[in-house]
């Protein structure tokens, strides 16, 4: 029983004692089983309007989790009157990583890696090791906002360098204010990126590491590394450690994985690093049962296949909607995509949000800019319909 166990749990035992759980699963109502584009949106059926807001705000898995994970939460529930502590989920990431990239993190040990409440959490901890008051944090704009927020709380100066014209990350830019005699701080690198899904290669990131300040730390926020996997422009540092020491990834289960709710990321990073990074950590940073889901999720690589390969499917689609309009859109590399819907976007906020949507907020760099996270087959359709409801648009040439 989940409930005898009281301080670790290894994964094979882990496996054992969910196998009657898996079961239970199969009570679930299941998510669609394929994205729209075996049917012609215009000879699919659609709802006048839908009851409850449709929410396309928080780049979710639209095809959610593992059934199997699913289980592994259902079973840990048994034991929730029991603190459990970390350290068996430290080397079953150890263990996978090791694993998935055929011995290239032969070395990697679990002290190495730093968990957290969803990688948000792990965010807070690098910006509380990292930056104290009057240190600097370079990011770029627009990106994801988290921790310019953790920044700002500590005191930073915070540094805003613009996206190129591609949307790549500026990492010139960043090296010149990192170069500054009296800066020292964090760099912060979301690739892809968020609000844009846009890439920056790894060749441009592994000549800027060689190069930046030895003050600085760099955080480098993957995310979205699921969706990225189609690009020869693309390897992760996780994948292909650098040699940086100061070099920190994260990662997150609530994308790919589909466990947004289990709240459940990590870092991994030097041991120094990560020692830091730990002072700053809650006790018992992770919850029993998001753990649990977390460490039968890494197993299920068919379920984690197969929401990458429709997401694919869903992005291909979503552009063929935006070709058809004459709109335009940003070659995405995650499970949203950055709409340029030729007008001022908070027109288009409005009118979805007259329409019982719930949008990503406004991108104040990128005025014409909406970010669309991608939904169930049915909240696509009913996106269109929608934007169809506006009649005519400006469009590209």
């Amino acid at each position: 029983m989940l409930s005898n166990i009281y301080m670790t749990v290894n994964r094979r035992d882990l496996l054992k004692q969910l196998g009657a759980g898996i079961a239970a699963s199969t009570l679930l109502a299941p998510r669609p089983a394929s994205a729209y584009t075996s049917e012609s949106l215009s000879a699919s059926k659609v709802p006048g309007q839908h009851p409850q807001p449709i929410r396309l705000d928080r780049n979710e898995n639209a095809y959610g989790a593992s059934p199997k994970a699913i289980a592994a939460v259902q079973a840990a529930a048994t034991g929730t009157s029991r603190y459990l502590d970390s350290n068996a989920f430290l080397k079953t990431l150890a263990d996978y990583h090791r694993e998935a990239t055929s011995g290239v993190n032969q070395l990697m040990k679990p002290e190495q890696i730093v968990v957290g409440c969803g990688s948000s959490d792990v965010l807070r901890m690098a910006a509380s090791a990292f930056l104290a008051p009057g240190a600097t944090l370079i990011v770029a704009k627009p990106t994801c906002d988290l921790i310019a927020q953790y920044g700002r709380s500590r005191e930073a100066t915070i540094i805003e360098v613009p996206l190129r014209n591609d949307h790549s990350h500026d990492l010139e830019g960043m090296l010149k204010h990192s170069n500054k005699s009296r800066a020292a701080g964090l760099i912060y690198v979301c690739n892809p990126n968020s609000p844009t899904g846009t890439l920056t290669e790894r060749k441009d990131l592994e000549e800027f590491l060689v190069n930046v300040s030895p003050k600085f730390q760099v955080v480098i926020d993957e995310a979205y590394h699921q969706y990225a996997g189609g690009s020869g422009a693309y390897a992760s540092f996780i994948d292909r450690p650098s040699k940086n020491p100061r070099v920190i990834v994260t990662r997150t289960f609530s994308t790919g994985h589909g466990l947004a709710g289990a709240r459940v990321g990590y870092a991994v990073t030097s041991i120094a690093n990560a020692e830091k990074m730990d002072k700053e950590g809650l006790p018992f940073p992770l919850n029993r049962t998001g753990m649990f889901a977390a460490s039968v999720a890494l197993a299920d690589r068919e379920h984690l296949e197969s929401c990458t390969n429709r997401n694919f499917n869903d992005r291909q689609e979503f552009m063929n909607q935006v070709n058809a309009r004459m709109l335009r859109a940003l070659d995405s590399h995650t499970n949203f995509v950055c709409l340029n819907v030729m007008r001022p976007a908070a027109e288009i906020f409005e009118h979805y949000t007259k329409n019982n949507f719930v949008l990503a907020p406004l991108i104040p760099s990128m005025p014409n800019y909406l970010r669309i996270s991608l939904g169930t087959t049915e909240e696509m359709r009913e996106f269109w319909r929608v934007w169809d409801l506006l009649g005519s648009h400006p469009m590209s040439m």
